[in-house]
C-alpha cells in the first residue's frame, strides 16, 4: 500500500504543476495577442520607412551629402545590444540570443574583446545576469523597459545610444534579438544599429529608388534619419517581446500536454498497482479459509 500511495502523491503533485503551465499558456497567450496587434500594424510604417532611408542613404557622400550617423570608422570600441527577457520558462528564447551572441564576438569581434574594447548593453534580466557572472564589460542594464515598453521609453534609448555614437564613444553598435515569425517560431536576428549601412548597388547598376526631394535631400536626412533609427530600435524590442510571450505560451502548452500524458500513465501504473494489491489480498484470504478447513 505504501507504494500506491507513492503513486498518489506523484499523481496529485503532476496535477498541481498542470494547473499552472496551463494557467501560465491562457496569461501568455493574452499578453501574446494585445502584443501581436501592435507589432503587426508597427512592421509596415517601420518598413516603409527603412526603405525610405536606406534609398535616401544610398547617394550619402555624393552632391556634399553627409550625415554623421553614416560614418563608417573603423570599429575599434564596440557596443552590441543584446535582448533577452525578464523571465524564464519560455523554451530555448533566452539562450539561443546568448549563443548568437557569443558566436558574433567570436566571428566578428574577437579582437575587441580580447583587448577590452568590447562592451554589452542588455535589455533583459536574463542576459544580464549570464553576461555578468562570466565578468563582460557591461555599458548598462535596461531590464526595466519590459514593465513598460512604449516608443517613449524606447526612444529615449535609442536617442543616447546615437548621441554616444555621435561622440565616438563607439564606432559600431549592433543589436541581437528573436524576432517575431509566429507563436511557434522566431528568427534570431543580429543587425547593424549603427552606423547606417549605404544601399549597396545592384548588379545590374540600376537604381531602384527614383524620389524627388522637397524639401532639400539633406535635410530630410537629417529629420528622417533619427526618426527611422528610433522606430528601428522600438521594432526590434516590440519584436523580442512578442516572440517572447509566444515561445513562453508554447512552451507551456507543451509542459501541460507532457503533464497530461504523465498524468495518464501514473493513473494506469496506479490501477495496476491497486489490482495486484486486491488480487493479493483475496488469495490471503482465500489461503487463510482453506487452512481453516483443513
Amino acid at each position: 500500500m505504501a507504494n500506491l500511495k507513492e503513486v498518489r502523491t506523484r499523481i496529485s503533485s503532476v496535477k498541481s504543476t498542470r494547473q499552472i503551465t496551463s494557467a501560465m499558456k491562457m496569461v501568455s497567450a493574452a499578453k501574446l495577442r494585445r502584443a501581436q496587434d501592435k507589432i503587426v500594424k508597427l512592421r509596415p510604417y517601420a518598413g516603409k520607412l527603412h526603405e525610405l532611408l536606406v534609398g535616401i542613404s544610398a547617394s550619402i557622400g555624393e552632391d556634399g551629402i553627409r550625415s554623421s550617423y553614416a560614418v563608417d570608422r573603423e570599429p575599434e570600441k564596440v557596443l552590441l545590444i543584446v535582448v533577452t527577457s525578464n523571465r524564464g520558462l519560455c523554451g530555448a528564447f533566452n539562450s539561443n540570443v546568448i549563443k548568437e551572441t557569443a558566436r558574433v564576438i567570436s566571428d566578428n569581434y574577437s579582437e575587441q574583446y580580447r583587448e577590452g574594447r568590447l562592451w554589452l548593453m542588455t535589455v533583459g534580466k536574463k542576459g544580464f545576469d549570464y553576461f555578468r557572472k562570466r565578468n563582460y564589460q557591461l555599458f548598462g542594464d535596461y531590464s526595466r523597459l519590459f514593465d513598460d515598453l512604449t516608443f517613449d521609453s524606447a526612444s529615449e534609448i535609442a536617442q543616447k545610444l546615437m548621441d554616444i555614437f555621435l561622440e565616438a564613444q563607439f564606432d559600431r553598435i549592433d543589436i541581437i534579438f528573436n524576432q517575431f515569425r509566429n507563436a511557434a517560431a522566431q528568427d534570431l536576428k543580429h543587425r547593424r544599429f549603427l552606423p547606417v549601412e549605404k544601399q549597396e548597388p545592384e548588379e545590374n547598376g540600376n537604381d531602384n529608388f527614383d524620389y524627388i526631394f522637397e524639401p532639400s535631400r539633406n535635410e530630410i536626412l537629417l529629420e528622417l534619419i533619427p526618426k527611422s533609427l528610433k522606430v528601428q530600435f522600438y521594432s526590434a524590442l516590440l519584436d523580442s517581446y512578442v516572440a517572447e510571450h509566444g515561445a513562453r505560451m508554447t512552451a507551456m502548452h507543451m509542459a501541460t500536454d507532457n503533464a497530461t500524458e504523465m498524468i495518464n500513465t501514473l493513473t494506469l501504473d496506479y490501477n495496476k498497482a491497486r489490482q495486484a494489491a486486491i488480487t493479493s489480498q483475496i488469495l490471503e484470504v482465500v489461503s487463510g479459509a482453506e487452512a481453516l478447513k483443513g
